[in-house]
Formats: structure tokens, sequence, C-alpha cells
């Protein structure tokens, strides 16, 4: 990979791999190397794979900064990370170095090899270390808590020794189960809830003509996007502004990554119409063994039936593929329709790790302390 990327001066190796900073920009001729690291990954994550990183570099704005941290063993990509380093710490004045994500990036862990993880975090931790500029230390966002990466962490961090705190964390929907769709309903929701979604079912259908599509290929995939983006900007998403069409930067990202992601076999497109017309859409990222709910939106004007739900209902087949074990709902804790029907939870942590030398780390401790009261977490 080396021969194909321009590095920057600052590097860190030894005999277990080599760390170096590169400009984002540069990596765009290294997709195919970088999807074959996605292939081999010890963590599924869709968003630091090359169709959604690049896709959000590209059209989003102030990513100026923004640097990707490429490890290498045995001369080929073996691992990757987006950072940036800023001068404020969420409200407070505080310079770091932080792994880059947006609000439509839902797991910031990084896209490592299996087996090379514990030598990605010696090679990452050397490199802060060395080049810590202004930084005080480095800040891990989205991380799955008790996942590969964040385990492998804590071995590094023992044996360094060094201080590791997981200094938010919350919890989120998944489903993994090995029970079929229909059985995972039955033990989710009470014989009341199933037969009012029955109900609402033979209510919307007296409606029109009611159909489930389900799409795995590339076909139509523009199109798709353009139903969605109106559909979920026709409800309260649109009114607060916060919709994926409310700006032109984050609609292009949703068509952009998409496409890429159909084109890879990645894509799943899940659509309830009523006559032809989308009353609830779901797209899924498969990244086996894993799964990731990207975005789902409907119809208001149909809220008495949930579409939702009954879009969510017909979601759970995705159960019945082998090659997805678990799937990530990408969604808010404690959301208040998605943690009723899919029962497993998923801790999703914010880490940051002390880099650098003695003073820094020292002062390092006396803010993590301030952040997290007098009982701090501690990753062993």
């Amino acid at each position: 990979m080396g021969s194909k990327v321009k590095a920057e001066h600052d590097c860190a190796s030894n005999g277990t791999g080599r760390m170096h900073c590169v400009e984002w920009r540069d990596m765009e001729k290294c997709a195919a190397e970088w999807d074959s690291l996605a292939a081999r990954a010890a963590e599924a994550n869709p968003f630091f794979e090359s169709w959604y990183l690049l896709a959000s570099l590209r059209h989003l704005p102030r990513t100026r900064m923004v640097k990707i941290l490429c490890f290498e063993r045995d001369g080929e990509l073996a691992g990757l990370l987006p950072v940036v380093r800023s001068s404020r710490y969420y409200r407070w004045p505080l310079p770091h170095i932080s792994s880059w994500l947006h609000e439509n990036c839902f797991c910031g862990v990084p896209l490592v090899a299996t087996g090379a993880e514990q030598a990605f975090w010696q090679a990452l931790l050397r490199w802060t270390d060395r080049n810590p500029g202004g930084a005080l230390f480095l800040h891990m966002r989205g991380m799955v808590l008790g996942g590969p990466l964040h385990e492998a962490l804590g071995a590094v961090a023992t044996e360094t020794p060094r201080q590791v705190e997981v200094v938010h964390a919350e919890t989120r929907a998944m489903l993994a189960s090995t029970l079929s769709p229909e059985a995972y309903l039955e033990t989710s929701l009470s014989g009341k809830k199933r037969k009012e979604l029955r109900r609402q079912t033979s209510r919307l259908a007296e409606q029109g003509t009611l159909r489930v599509e389900r799409r795995t290929d590339a076909a139509d995939v523009g199109e798709w996007c353009t139903h969605f983006l109106r559909l979920e900007r026709s409800g309260w998403k649109g009114r607060s502004g916060s919709a994926l069409a409310s700006a032109e930067c984050t609609s292009a990202l949703f068509r952009d990554s998409l496409g890429a992601a159909a084109a890879r076999g990645r894509l799943e497109r899940l659509s309830l119409t009523l006559d032809g017309r989308p009353i609830a859409m779901l797209a899924t990222f498969l990244t086996p063994p894993g799964a990731f709910s990207f975005k789902t939106a409907f119809d208001e004007d149909f809220s008495r039936f949930s579409p939702g739900v009954l879009l969510q209902r017909e979601n759970l087949q995705i159960l019945a593929r082998r090659d997805i074990e678990w799937s990530d709902s990408c969604a808010a804790a404690n959301h208040p329709m998605i943690d009723r029907l899919w029962r497993e939870r998923r801790r999703i942590g914010y880490v940051s790790i002390a880099i650098g030398s003695a003073l820094r780390r020292a002062a390092f401790r006396r803010l993590v302390r301030a952040e997290t009261g007098r009982s701090p977490v501690k990753v062993v």
C-alpha cells in the first residue's frame, strides 16, 4: 500500500506493523485494498468502509482536516481509522485527537483485520505518543463495548500500562437470535399486540393493494433513494430540519453510499407499498456476519396503521439469512418502538486514552477524574 499512497512524515512502526497518516483523498485510489480489509475485518463497521466513509468525506462540510490512519502488516492494509485533531472536547477547550464520526455515522470501531487487533492498537498508541501535537489524549467515539477491538485495547492497555477509561456508555437495541422470525415475534410481543398488528394489516390492505418488497440488487437504487428522501422529509424530520433531504450534502451522501453499497451487494432495501406507493422504507447495510439498520421512514398519514412497526415485523426475516447472525438497530437508546420489538442490547461507549509523556498522562488522569466522578470505569 505504501507505494500507492503518499504518507505524511509522521509514522510509527516496529516488527509487528507500521502505522502512517495520509490525506483522505489519497485513499480514493485504494478502494480495492480497502474493500479487501473490510472483508476480513475482526469487527464489522460499514461506516468506515470505503463506499461510506469516502462518500461522507466528499459530501459533508469541514472534512479538510480529517486524516486516515493506515496500519500495514506484511505489506498489506490491516487497519484503518479516520481521525481529526480538535481544540475542543465537546463544550470544554481541551485539545485532543479523536476518531472522526458524524451524525449519520453510527459506529466508530476501527476497521481492523482479524488477528491484527492488538498489533493495530500498539501501532496506533505508538503513533499518538510520538505525534501528540497539542493533544492531551486520544478519544475513541462509538466503540462497541465488549467487542473484539475493545477487548484488544484493554489487553494492550494492561500490558503497557496505560490509562484507558470509558467516559460515557449507552445501550441500543439489536437483533441476535437463533429463533425463526415467527418465533421471535411471539416472544417479543404479547398475543394482544400481535393480534393488533394483524388487525392493522387487514385495515391497511382495505385501502388498496398492500405489498412488501425486499431487494438486494443494484437496479433502480436511485429511484428508491428518491422515494425514501421524499418520504422522510414529509414527516417530523422534515419539519425539524433533520431529514437527509433537508441539506444537499446529506442527500448526496445517502444517494452515493447506497448506490455504492448496492453495487457491492451490501445493501438490503425493504419497502411497504400501498398501490405501488411506498408508505414505509428501510435501508439496511449487510456486513456478514452482521447487519446495520441504517435509515427508516414512514408515511405519517397512515400512522393509525403503524406502517413502521409493520415494516419491522417484515424485517425480522433477516433472522432467516444464514450469513447474518445479528443486526444493529443504529437507533437511539431507549427508542420507544424498536426497543419493544428487538430484545437484545448492544453497549456503545466513548473511550478516552492516555498518550504521550508522563506530564501529559498526569493531566489526563485529572481530566478523567473530573469527567467521570470519583468512581471512573476502568477498561481491563
